[in-house]
């Protein structure tokens, strides 16, 4: 029988899935950040072994990394240079020309990836219509191709004005950069980002090239690795987007997979929440490094066209460097289990950004760290295994993760307890703010909806976090501590493709749209269906529409099929039904146009079936208890300890209690009563 693999490559830990059939494996190993491929190795060995399976019984590989991510935030990309229109170089340091903390004196802008020194000018000129106004210099180019090899360039961004209206120049341009540069990676804004807005088009055109080589490369080497254990299965990559694309598509436009470990975990919550018919819900993904929350509405996923990546200030707006690509949109924060606490120069407790990773790692794991982070403060309040912690791969030091929380508990006038309960009760609230303030953004609310969770971490605290968003229930995946590789092999291939094409709702072009979707679908169809042959395909549109003089745009679903001449009418339904779920209102009157057109192509994966009800009954006796400290009430409580796995459809107890498995634990507190549905799912239902 055929196995399908998936690997989650991230901060703290990589991830590994196993299926075959309706039977699954999980295995979590640390990450090792100076070659990530030897991590994936391991634990692909490790897990075939375990599950008995030949490696040529593997058909298929599908991979996150957060490698692109790593190149960006830590800067050990390729040195690349920038070749833009003649005055134009500057534009990626003026960036919105705006501040983004207004009363912060010592404000910090994100640096650009390419250096003044490495951003060349060209005279040509492209006008906003596609008119050319001045022809490309050729000569200028070989110029400076001979400069960038003196400089011993490994990667060019090439992004002239407006070339989303005509690529002429830029084709160009790439070709003799070709000739003059063999093995340089070209990144052309035409192909990468066509669409308008200058700084954020280039923005995103750099940080492709920039990462290009080194994702080339770690690919092309995984590839050979794999081959070289046996498992000749197709590889395929996880987007931001939600898709799996191609390992081709990948080496083109790695930047497209900055966020794809957050969206596998998206994926797998959109499942989740159909099998319990969970209209609304939050999906709360806690890792080692980070936590990520997205909302879900009608079974559907929140998504966006721009992300930032390197932050200057980390969960700041505006602070980083805007990338243009298809993405899943969801808030970051940093608390993950590595994440460290201190105190600040008030005495309140902080905790992260910044994270303990997998070197040295929490104190607890006895590899060298001192600091405590959140995984120290649990294992001191009694929520963690120390000898079941990642299956037993890495046991637990309750002693030092104590010891790392004197530093806090001192200053504090308290114990290492109730420093831990202390670190865990700041965490808590900082993702349950960081959620509320997500919701408001988009015109939501967090009270009544489920939340999802899923990540090593996020059982630990999911109870405690849905008390403080006014949720009554919670549900844990099957699988839940490697969430993210599960949500891999439940995504569909898929591609989606960008144009800019400004269209006054007034003077509508049916003709012109009808062409252009028409290049769009065999555009994303050449990129999908070499890795879904013979599949069913599903087709969707969106537009980029805003009112006559506004700045920016809301994103309008359309209908999939040819426009008719009279198209326009139902455009502007379309997109003022849309404006009045976003802002409260439409404003009558006002001219209407559209700027940016998408469509996507995927294969057709429908969500499951909502799971039947069951009837509840009790559970098995507990394997053992265990004193827990909640940091809500204060008090240690003696907690009943539950293998998950001797767990059926239909058992249910009440908190305390904990429900223990190699990923993860899920933490009952007084209050709620858990019970496991008809597929297994953990549920927990608040009856305060």
């Amino acid at each position: 029988m055929s196995s399908r693999l998936a690997v989650d490559i991230g901060g703290t830990f990589t991830d590994v899935v196993l299926e075959t059939g309706t039977k699954s494996h999980a295995i979590k190993v640390l990450t090792t950040p100076d070659a990530p491929e030897r991590a994936v190795l391991e634990g692909v060995r490790s897990i075939l072994a375990e599950a008995k399976c030949r490696p040529q019984d593997v058909s298929l590989v599908v991979h996150g990394t957060t490698l692109a991510t790593n190149a960006l935030i830590e800067r050990k990309g390729a040195r690349t240079a920038l070749i833009t229109t003649e005055g134009f170089r500057d534009s990626v340091e003026m960036a919105w020309e705006h501040r983004f903390e207004q009363y912060d004196i010592y404000m910090e802008r994100p640096q650009p990836l390419v250096s003044r020194d490495l951003r060349f000018g060209i005279p040509e000129r492209v006008a906003s219509d596609g008119t050319v106004l001045l022809a490309l210099d050729e000569a200028a180019v070989r110029r400076v191709a001979a400069q960038l090899k003196a400089e011993k360039i490994e990667a060019v961004a090439v992004c002239f004005l407006h070339s989303f209206t005509n690529e002429a120049h830029e084709r160009r341009a790439g070709a003799i950069l070709a000739e003059e540069l063999p093995g340089v990676a070209v990144s052309l804004s035409c192909e990468v980002c066509p669409e308008i807005r200058e700084y954020e088009r280039t923005s995103t055109t750099i940080a492709n090239a920039y990462v290009l080589p080194r994702m080339e490369g770690y690919l092309g080497q995984l590839e050979t690795d794999l081959r070289a254990e046996g498992i000749a299965a197709p590889l395929l990559l996880m987007m931001s987007s939600g898709g799996i694309t191609t390992v081709d598509t990948a080496r083109r436009y790695p930047v497209r997979l900055v966020e794809s470990g957050p969206a596998g975990g998206a994926i797998l919550a959109r499942a989740v929440a159909a099998e319990n018919d969970a209209r609304k819900a939050v999906a709360f993904d806690m890792g080692g490094t980070t936590a990520k929350l997205t909302l879900l509405d009608d079974l559907d996923l929140q998504r966006s066209r721009q992300f930032e990546v390197a932050r200057a200030y980390r969960f700041v707006q505006g602070s980083g460097l805007p990338v243009r690509i298809p993405v899943i949109e969801l808030v970051e924060i940093g608390a993950g289990g590595g994440s460290i606490a201190r105190l600040d120069t008030l005495g309140r407790i902080q905790v992260g950004p910044d994270s303990a990773g997998s070197v040295p790692g929490p104190a607890c794991y006895g590899r060298g760290g001192t600091e405590p982070t959140v995984t120290d403060a649990d294992t001191a309040l009694g929520r963690l295994d120390p000898t079941r912690f990642a299956g037993g791969a890495i046991p637990l030091h309750r002693d030092k993760a104590e010891a790392a929380l004197q530093s806090l508990a001192g200053p504090l006038g308290t114990d290492a307890q109730g420093a831990a309960a202390g670190v865990a009760e700041i965490v808590d609230e900082t993702m349950a703010s960081a959620a509320r303030v997500h919701a408001v953004e988009n015109g939501k609310d967090t009270a009544d909806r489920t939340l999802i969770a899923f990540g090593g971490a996020a059982p630990l605290h999911a109870a405690r976090l849905a008390r403080k968003l006014g949720m009554k229930r919670v549900i844990v995946p099957v699988g839940a501590g490697v969430g993210s590789a599960f949500g891999f092999l439940r995504a569909s291939i898929a591609y989606e493709v960008v144009r800019t094409r400004h269209v006054r709702l007034d003077m509508f072009d049916a003709k012109m749209l009808n062409e252009l979707f028409a290049a769009m679908r065999a555009e994303a169809e050449a990129v999908v269906r070499p890795a879904a042959p013979g599949e069913t395909l599903v087709e969707s549109r969106q537009a980029f529409m805003r009112y006559r003089g506004q700045g920016h745009e809301i994103a309008v679903p359309l209908p999939n099929q040819p426009f008719s001449a009279d198209a326009a009418g139902d455009l502007r339904r379309r997109f003022e039904a849309t404006y009045e779920q976003v802002f409260g209102r439409a404003i009558p009157k006002l001219e209407v146009e559209a700027l940016t057109w998408t469509l996507s192509i995927g294969t057709d994966r429908p969500l499951p079936s909502p799971a039947k009800p069951v009837t509840k009954r009790a559970a098995p006796t507990p394997t053992s208890h265990r004193d827990v400290f909640d940091p809500a009430s204060g008090l240690l409580e003696r907690a009943a300890l539950h293998e998950r796995r001797l767990l059926e459809s239909g058992m249910a107890f009440d908190g305390p209690a904990l429900i223990v498995e190699d990923g993860t634990t899920t933490v009952v507190p007084n209050g709620f009563i858990a019970h496991i549905n008809e597929v297994g799912q953990i549920v927990l239902e608040d009856r305060a």
